[in-house]
């Protein structure tokens, strides 16, 4: 998060960074990399209480506000690394810019904060901002207490991002894909219950809403919306990461329609792309196309396993609701790869968590009560770090 791989003025994570110190990044932002990592970093806070990863968290999804909510609700799909056909323009700095944008004392604090007071570190004549020196050491050298440095710093990111406002922006793939859209509703909703932020819920909530509402058709889920109009049959992916993302989000806030969802789905789920004789589930659906080669894979690439995360949402629902048959297709998955995990586990940190509850299921606690004081116990086990806990709050 300090280096440049994360956009230290408007939030959000670029793709990959393309040298060993995660100094400059690809400049592409997509939004199933920031999914996942808002859910990390909401972790992190929980393990340790370190206030950066919350400033991170907020900074994540206030670029996911800005930049990447469609009016309707779901969440585009990327940002391209150019503008005017180069890469980075959007987002690189010469020292002259920004100091004729800023009052001097904030810009003595933000460049040795960002490292304008460094060599060039963008091709030679741009300078691309990471966190050089801790704030508290900023201030220390300049005679500056940490809260006064603080406010300056925010007043000239405040500018800077004015100032960049006005550039060429970077192209948006307006896609609303419903696998990666699933990957940011986990992440939203599992950030928003740490964090108490009922907005960042009532996202996620809304994100739902309009894929059960443009992208679910007589208990099929489609993949891709763009200009109104719903297309392309759903994979494993949009299936599994779904539901997954349901599981989480009926801890974050209890609705019957998600449940009711979730159960729709891991039937479809089941119904359309298992395995039943050798176990595990198929990139694509029973009825569709023929391919040369029919994809069942279960190790994690950019993103999880769609087999891993079908057998981990499975697997979740079918303790919290009691359904053998959601155990016994997640176990089957498990049983599949085994050989697999074993031989490269590095490989297969998904199937390793389907594993763990596999041999420990999940501890599920029901809060009921007055609201208040159910909230006050939701908050109290939100804070903590339990990954092996499922907490609902039922109405």
């Amino acid at each position: 998060a300090d280096g440049g791989i994360n956009d230290q003025l408007g939030g959000g994570f670029c793709r990959y960074s393309v040298d060993e110190r995660w100094l400059i990044p690809h400049f592409e932002k997509m939004l199933y990399d920031n999914g996942p990592l808002l859910e990390l970093y909401a972790g992190a806070w929980r393990c340790g209480g370190d206030e950066r990863f919350r400033t991170v968290a907020e900074q994540t999804v206030a670029w996911l506000e800005r930049e990447m909510r469609s009016p309707q609700g779901g969440f585009y799909s990327a940002l391209d690394a150019d503008s005017e056909h180069e890469e980075g323009k959007f987002y690189v700095w010469t020292p002259q810019e920004v100091a004729a944008a800023l009052a001097a004392d904030e810009y003595a604090v933000l460049s040795r904060h960002y490292g304008l007071n460094q060599p060039a570190n963008f091709e030679g004549s741009h300078w691309h901002f990471h966190v050089a020196s801790p704030l508290d050491q900023v201030g220390r050298e300049l005679g500056v207490e940490l809260p006064e440095a603080r406010r300056l710093l925010d007043s000239a990111r405040t500018k800077l991002m004015d100032l960049r406002a006005q550039r060429v922006r970077p192209g948006r793939d307006a896609k609303i894909l419903t696998s990666r859209n699933a990957l940011m509703i986990k992440g939203l909703a599992h950030a928003g219950r740490t964090f108490g932020r009922e907005d960042w819920i009532v996202l996620a909530q809304q994100a739902v809403d309009f894929i059960r509402a443009e992208l679910w058709r007589d208990n099929r889920l489609l993949a891709s919306w763009k200009d109104g109009k719903a297309s392309l049959g759903g994979y494993l992916d949009d299936y599994a990461f779904l539901l997954d993302a349901l599981v989480e989000l009926l801890q974050a806030r209890f609705r019957t329609t998600d449940l009711a969802f979730a159960r729709e789905l891991a039937e479809a789920l089941l119904a359309r792309f298992e395995d039943r004789d050798l176990g595990g589930f198929y990139f694509t659906a029973h009825d569709h196309e023929t391919l040369i080669y029919r994809p069942k894979s279960g190790f994690d690439n950019a993103i999880p396993s769609g087999n891993a995360v079908a057998a981990f949402a499975l697997q979740r629902l079918g303790h919290l609701l009691g359904e053998t048959r959601y155990l016994a297709a997640a176990e089957r998955a498990l049983k599949l790869f085994y050989p697999q995990i074993v031989a490269q586990p590095a490989g297969f940190m998904s199937f390793l968590a389907v594993l763990e509850e596999y041999l420990e299921p999940p501890q599920i606690v029901i809060l009921r009560g007055p609201a208040e004081q159910v909230a006050a116990w939701q908050q109290a086990l939100a804070t903590e770090y339990r990954p092996t806990t499922m907490a609902l709050a039922l109405p």
